[in-house]
């Protein structure tokens, strides 16, 4: 690592105060930065970047298995969020809305859109009428708002980025075949792209999404020992339709309900990799989402180095994403700056090195440098990129393993939460009630019930009645 550390001196340990740790981090690397109005971010292009990345790769994705991006309204007129009852009841306190347009009072209340159910309803019983018109697959980029207590950058706003897709089928099967696919989806983009393990699983019916018959989620563990819901999948069965009346002529001219999805991930997705792969130095990225992913630095300003240092720059600029910094500023001063960025791989180029036709290479992910001959750099950098993708995916899925844990009792689960806080393995007899005991007890939420089940024992934690699922249970953000 970097030995001039002026530019990281500011940033908390973070296993002195985590949440100052990845505050300090957020701001220092420059992804973010405070609006006027309290719960709003302003998305510096570093950031944005980022987020460009991972939107530009999962739409890829998506449009790998036949989805279209549309574009729906932000206004969503009172009346017709209250259609689904149990959804608007869900968003309630967080929705916020306009009563004013220009110098009058609306006769309507007009809502923000917190999330956009109720407008794709409205569009599919107005398009949707034989069996030929289905199915209907329908992602949206945009962003929403939700009027949240308590904010942090990226991980709760007031208005955040996300993408939010809406299926419409013509059966259950489908619309239940549609839903775990996305979620596989999700889950592998955040191994593959992300270096980030997951746990797959579905929602108890209490963390359910309102109006969902099903929620399915992948759940993340950050530095910290708390979890974060990645991304979710929902199974809305024909609730919906039936509230919107939306109905299609099947193959023997009869009336149905279609069945429906919807599944998003949002800008919190930034927020994960800093807690999962983030040091005390700032920033680690997983090179496939890193807006640069090696950085160029010349150790001195003499002509020739600098010429060189152009050279690769333009030669690397067709394998990676590369940039030179041939500022004035110290060597040091750009090791540092670049390790808080998380620069996959930093380049160093000095007089000496050109007389041996070499560099030096190091690694952001464990500070490790090697020499490596010009000549060999366009085999060597994506290879190199590779591994550190996987050292990054292992650290993360070494360190999550590390922290689950398994618990019998409530004895067990409350000291292990408060000592060596994780994800808790536990058994659930299924009740509600013990759900929130759990959850008044310990501060714990269940992340999930894992597609992955296993026998702890045959009683709930809780209550000691006999179990019904195994499931992870966490504090959370």
């Amino acid at each position: 690592m970097a030995t001039d550390k002026k530019f990281v001196e500011s940033i908390t340990d973070m296993e002195k105060d985590f949440p100052q740790w990845y505050t300090d981090v957020v701001k220092k690397a420059d992804l973010t930065a405070y609006s006027s109005l309290k719960g709003c971010m302003i998305i510096r292009p570093y950031g944005y970047a980022i987020w460009e990345l991972i939107q530009k790769q999962m739409d890829e994705k998506f449009k790998e298995t036949g989805h279209e991006n549309v574009y729906m309204p932000m206004f969503i007129p009172e009346s017709l969020l209250q259609k689904e009852k149990d959804h608007i009841e869900g968003f309630a306190p967080e929705v916020a809305w306009v009563t004013q347009g220009g110098d009058k009072q609306l006769e309507e209340r007009i809502c923000v859109r917190p999330t956009s159910e109720t407008l794709f309803c409205e569009h599919y019983a107005n398009i949707i009428h034989s069996y030929r018109d289905l199915p209907k697959l329908y992602n949206q980029w945009c962003s929403v708002v939700r009027w949240e207590k308590t904010t942090r950058p990226f991980l709760r706003t007031t208005e955040f980025l996300w993408q939010e897709g809406h299926t419409a089928h013509a059966t259950a099967e489908e619309s239940l075949e549609e839903t775990l696919k996305i979620l596989d989806i999700y889950a592998n983009f955040c191994r593959d792209i992300l270096a980030m393990p997951v746990i797959e699983g579905e929602k108890t019916e209490k963390e359910r999404f309102a109006g969902a018959e099903h929620t399915f989620t992948i759940e993340s563990l950050m530095h910290d020992g708390k979890a974060l819901q990645s991304g979710t999948s929902h199974n809305f069965g024909d609730g919906f339709a039936k509230a919107f009346g939306i109905q299609y002529t099947d193959k023997d001219n009869q009336l149905q309900y279609v069945h429906q999805t919807s599944w998003g991930v949002t800008t919190r997705l930034i927020g994960a990799i800093i807690m999962v792969h983030g040091d005390n130095s700032g920033l680690v990225l997983p090179p496939r989402i890193a807006p640069i992913q090696v950085i160029i630095v010349p150790i001195t300003q003499q002509d020739d180095v600098l010429e060189k240092a152009n050279e690769l720059k333009t030669n690397l600029s067709k394998i990676c994403r590369v940039k030179l910094d041939d500022s004035d500023k110290t060597a040091g001063w750009k090791f540092s700056e670049y390790e808080m960025k998380g620069v996959p791989v930093r380049l160093e180029i000095g007089p000496k090195d050109l007389d041996n036709n070499q560099v030096v290479l190091a690694r952001r992910d464990n500070g490790e440098k090697i020499t490596v001959s010009m000549d060999e750099l366009t085999e060597k950098i994506p290879a190199l990129l590779d591994e550190i993708h996987e050292n990054l995916l292992k650290q993360a899925t070494e360190r999550q393993n590390h922290k689950t844990y398994v618990a019998h009792n409530m004895d067990e689960f409350e000291k292990t939460l408060n000592e060596t806080p994780g994800f808790i393995k536990a058994m659930w007899c299924g009740d509600k009630a013990c759900e929130e005991a759990i959850k008044e007890k310990s501060g714990a939420t269940s992340r999930c019930i894992p597609f992955e089940q296993e026998n702890l024992s045959d009683v709930c934690v809780c209550c000691g009645k006999p179990a019904k699922h195994m499931v992870y249970w966490g504090r959370a953000y």
